[in-house]
């Protein structure tokens, strides 16, 4: 028997996930771990963490089943989007990975933006210019820390420093790459107009592959580390949202999904790059050539309720639900404003806070939970909404993610999109998206969507929305994007006050 390892570099934790062939899952395992916020906005990590934690879980996996490192035909990867890690000619990491959802180089974005101006942005780049993207994190090194972009010679996407530390090879893939505002999404390479733009050298940057194509094998020093066998093929892999829907089954033209992980995506599968003349959501490449996604981003899902548990004492997730549970919709009058670290889709505005709206005498921690839920909820609508008036729409969406777990939150969700939701049988579906393109690139399946037919299913039940609190939150999602509108000069104006203050310490 054979079996197929995918590898899922998350924000706040990495897990691997052991499958057969059948799509049985064996094991998963997984290590959590917190990213850096040394300033207000800052988001950072050190990539020797994430490489221990997938040589760890890697031996868990192993350890868990008894299955011996031979009979592994292939290993892939899926990964945070958007970060850079940069390493120097000895290939030793130079300074802590900026993550997607750092806000530290607006400076360096508006800098892109005067460039570039809004109509060559809409031809080269076809994304919003955003904080936390590869490039302007990258002009941000150059900026401020010139001593550590001296030392620079290769560039990278979170998980292919992995993929690096697995094979002794660099490389990504056309789906990751093309999330870093430096990618012709069109032709499937760097934008030499860009690299030009901006004075870089492509001989920094990666070759690129298709996320089923075998990039390197398993070298001697990462058998050593990880207990699996030297020259195992590795395969390219590809961005968590492409990931997450190959391990949803969400291929074919049209299927959409929503996720709720540590940020939080809609996202629609199309067969041509869909320009958003607004520039307020994202296309990228796909898990293939002549494949694209657009999506709708949010920087702040489980994020949210992570952070609210923390301040209510770090509670039991089966707690949370519960107490979210018995809260009617509306959350007794109260609002939630997910913009603990600015935001993406729609507002483009990486300077902006959250903020509860209707407190009152009556709100407990209940209604703070419930408001937390339905906070990210109204967002992700508003992501949908927008991928919409694209062109885009799906009679039901897959439900992925961490917010996919909890019964609760699902039927908000449904809800307030007014669409029946599926939930593949996997958790772990980035992970086992990953799985799936390493049995391609292994030659287990013959292709993406024939992975999906042998491996992906799902669960009997399907949430449908309850007509009744459709209406009532339809009148509560008006009220929160009026919100934004009326706050936003104030919410930019404290959050600018809160980061000064934390930089002067």
């Amino acid at each position: 028997m054979k079996y197929l390892l995918g590898i899922d570099l998350g924000t706040s934790s990495l897990k691997s996930i052991l499958i057969d062939t059948e799509g049985q899952v064996k094991a998963i395992a997984s290590k959590s771990y917190q990213f850096l916020s040394p300033i207000n906005g800052y988001a950072e990590h050190d990539p020797e963490e994430w490489w221990r934690a997938c040589c760890n879980t890697i031996q868990e996996v192993m350890h868990k089943t008894g299955i011996v490192s031979g009979q592994i035909a292939g290993v892939s990867f899926s990964g945070q989007m958007h970060g850079v890690v940069m390493l120097d000619r000895d290939d030793q990491v130079i300074r802590p990975a900026i993550l997607h959802c750092d806000a530290r180089s607006s400076a360096q974005v508006h800098r892109i933006e005067t460039a570039l101006g809004r109509e060559r942005t809409k031809e080269l780049v076809m994304n919003p210019i955003y904080t936390g993207f590869l490039l302007p994190s990258l002009l941000w090194v150059r900026d401020i820390e010139p001593e550590n972009y001296e030392k620079i010679l290769h560039v990278m996407l979170p998980k292919d420093f992995l993929k690096f530390r697995m094979t002794g090879e660099i490389s990504s893939d056309y789906s990751d790459a093309s999330a870093t505002l430096a990618f012709d999404i069109r032709t499937n390479c760097w934008s030499e107009e860009i690299l030009k733009e901006f004075q870089l050298s492509g001989e920094m940057f990666p070759d690129c592959y298709d996320t089923t194509a075998v990039v390197g094998n398993v070298s001697h020093s990462a058998a050593k580390l990880t207990g699996l066998s030297t020259g195992t093929p590795v395969i390219a892999g590809g961005g968590d949202q492409v990931m997450q829907g190959i391990g949803n089954g969400v291929v074919a033209e049209g299927a959409a999904s929503v996720n709720i992980g540590s940020s939080g995506q809609v996202s629609f599968q199309s067969n041509s790059p869909i320009l958003n003349p607004a520039l307020s959501t994202n296309t990228f490449c796909g898990y293939k050539k002549g494949r694209w996604i657009t999506m709708g981003a949010i920087m702040n899902a489980g994020l949210s309720l992570k952070w609210i548990n923390g301040i209510l004492g770090n509670l039991e997730y089966d707690v949370l639900n519960r107490e979210g549970a018995a809260v009617d919709p509306g959350s007794g009058g109260v609002i939630f404003l997910p913009y603990l670290n600015g935001e993406r889709t729609p507002h483009l505005n990486p300077n902006i806070s959250g903020e509860f709206i209707g407190l009152n005498l009556n709100t407990a921690r209940p209604q703070l939970i419930r408001a937390v839920m339905e906070g990210v909820a109204y967002a992700l609508a508003q992501c949908k909404e927008v991928c919409e008036g694209l062109g885009l729409h799906a009679e039901s969406m897959v439900a992925s993610g961490g917010g996919a777990r909890s019964a609760v939150w699902l039927q908000i969700q449904s809800d307030i999109y007014g669409v029946p939701l599926q939930v593949a049988d996997i958790k772990e579906q980035a992970g086992m998206g990953a799985a799936i393109a390493a049995g391609v690139g292994a030659g287990i399946y013959k292709d993406i969507e024939e992975g999906c037919r042998q491996v992906v299913r799902y669960q009997d039940r399907i949430i449908e929305p309850d007509t009744g609190n459709h209406r009532i939150y339809q009148e509560y999602y008006q009220i929160y994007k009026e919100a934004y509108t009326a706050n936003r000069e104030v919410l930019e104006k404290v959050t600018q006050m809160g980061r000064a203050t934390e930089k002067e310490r």
